[in-house]
């Protein structure tokens, strides 16, 4: 199962930062089942919504080179502050380098005004095609729906507003 977990992006300055928002609502799938007397987004999952905002930047200045962009190492994470249903966590990502297989960033994610986590993210970039055969029709298909996801979620316009100011 794959969760998503951008609504939408505020804000994006390809390749140097992006500001993105994960409105939270009981209806997540996973709050039955983490603490389900104290429903809370589980820390991997903010960690996870910081690493697929980051991917973003990625999938921008490699032109959609990479259908797969995982996370690769997590340093210096730190919790402080518990998501629940009905806050948005605002994810502000920091580019420190992008490579051709390889990207470094700093985030941080607040609820309102408080910083709810942060850490220091590097993350893998690869392909099907480099895994599997007939690899090159599946990273096809996985861009193409990537594609359309940054469209969902506002990418373009956040990229209209960039170019205008």
């Amino acid at each position: 199962m794959k969760f998503l977990l951008v609504d939408k992006i505020e804000e994006i300055q390809p390749p140097n930062r992006i500001v993105t928002s994960k409105n939270l609502t009981l209806a997540e799938e996973y709050l039955q089942d983490h603490f389900a007397s104290f429903p809370v987004l589980p820390g991997v999952l903010m960690l996870e919504a910081m690493t697929q905002s980051a991917a973003w930047l990625v999938r921008l200045k490699h032109e959609y080179a990479h259908s797969i962009i995982v996370l690769k190492a997590a340093r210096n994470v730190r919790y402080n502050y518990f998501l629940k249903p009905g806050n948005t966590l605002r994810c502000e990502i920091e580019t420190i380098s992008i490579e051709e297989t390889s990207a470094k960033f700093k985030g941080s994610g607040y609820v309102g005004d408080r910083l709810a986590v942060s850490a220091r993210i590097e993350l893998e970039c690869k392909n099907v095609a480099d895994m599997a055969p007939h690899g090159k029709e599946v990273d096809q298909r996985i861009l193409r729906q990537l594609k359309r996801e940054f469209e969902l979620i506002g990418g373009p316009a956040a990229l209209a507003v960039r170019g205008a100011g």
